[in-house]
């Protein structure tokens, strides 16, 4: 059955808002991908990459900081090749994935499975400048601080990314950045990468911290990631609208195999809903779960966003630089809600 297309309507909707997210200060500019497995992408731009970068209109080739996008760029996809593997065991806990540790770990019985939907009850709240200068591996660190909650219910949790890109590296013998480039190559997606990156225009800037500081720009926005060097299994990769496009067909190509790939089988798998989030939200592995399940997206702190449509094979990408100005990132969600009402509509 041929996937269901965007119309003219739908389009000119969407760049209506982009446009009006940009004159209401909340991106510089920004660019949009969408389209379906049956046609050629659409690239929608307006406003330009950052006053640091002249009057450079952003294009499908910039490179914009993906934030918690790597979360389903990165992590999720390494690891359902570990799963492939055996590496790994989504009902196991994290200690088996991770060097050996001594004393009471209560943060590495956390399954794999709960890590991905964040229902581990790990601490919420990571600050990793607080363990400088300490004597233990990052890893034994996390896992022998207490939990907040007990296992089940759902809360967005950054360091149970950080704990499975800790131990993806242990497993394979690998840096994280050399995994995930490995597997983006397979896919095509050649400007997909850990940062830091050169400060150009055609890398998006984001946000000045403080009056007078440098901008940040090609370093990996968050804290976290940025104190790991700018390679974290839950942020510090960059990432282009063409190349998330290439992403989101690949996905939805391997769902419409369903289980004649790998990829399609770990899809498949992780669009069950393993905990509700709120009403009419749900989380899978990694992704959150809308409309009954037949959408699935994630966000990026940073202003980013990707959308699946997989029973009618449709996608959208969101690329803007949001926290250019701070907190304004919030003034991006009409975007994001007419993207969500678009790709569920039939």
């Amino acid at each position: 059955m041929p996937a269901a297309p965007f119309t003219a309507e739908d389009t000119a909707r969407l760049r209506d808002t982009l446009e009006q997210v940009i004159a209401d200060g909340a991106t510089p500019g920004g660019v949009l991908a969408l389209g379906t497995l049956d046609d050629a992408p659409r690239f929608l731009t307006a406003g330009r990459i950052a006053a640091e970068c002249g009057d450079a209109a952003p294009d499908e080739d910039t490179r914009y900081d993906i934030a918690s996008l790597t979360k389903v760029v990165a992590t999720w996809l390494l690891v359902g090749q570990a799963l492939q593997d055996g590496l790994l065991d989504l009902d196991a806990p994290i200690r088996d994935a991770l060097p050996a540790m001594h004393g009471d770990t209560p943060s590495a019985e956390a399954t794999v499975r709960e890590l991905l939907a964040h229902t581990s009850g790990l601490r919420a709240s990571t600050r990793l400048d607080h363990y400088r200068n300490t004597e233990l591996p990052l890893h034994e660190i996390l896992c022998r601080e207490p939990l907040d909650d007990a296992p089940g219910a759902h809360r967005y949790i950054n360091r149970g990314y950080i704990l499975l890109g800790l131990a993806l590296p242990h497993l394979y013998g690998r840096r994280l950045d050399e995994l995930t480039a490995e597997l983006w190559q397979t896919l095509g997606m050649n400007n997909t990468i850990y940062g830091p990156l050169a400060r150009i225009r055609e890398v998006a800037p984001t946000e000045q911290r403080f009056p007078g500081a440098p901008r940040i720009w090609g370093a990996a926005h968050d804290d976290n990631a940025g104190l790991l060097g700018g390679v974290a299994g839950h942020a510090g990769v960059f990432s282009t609208a063409a190349d998330l496009t290439t992403y989101a067909r690949s996905l939805l190509s391997a769902h419409a195999d369903g289980d004649d790939s790998a990829l399609g089988r770990w899809l498949h798998a992780s669009l069950v809903a393993q905990a509700q989030i709120e009403p009419g939200l749900d989380r899978g592995l990694s992704w959150i779960l809308a409309d009954g399940g037949r959408i699935a997206y994630h966000h990026g702190f940073t202003g980013t966003s990707l959308y699946l449509s997989p029973d009618t094979g449709r996608y959208l990408v969101i690329c803007t630089n949001a926290v250019y100005h701070g907190n304004a990132r919030t003034k991006i969600a009409p975007l994001r809600a007419l993207v969500l009402k678009t790709i569920s509509a039939t």
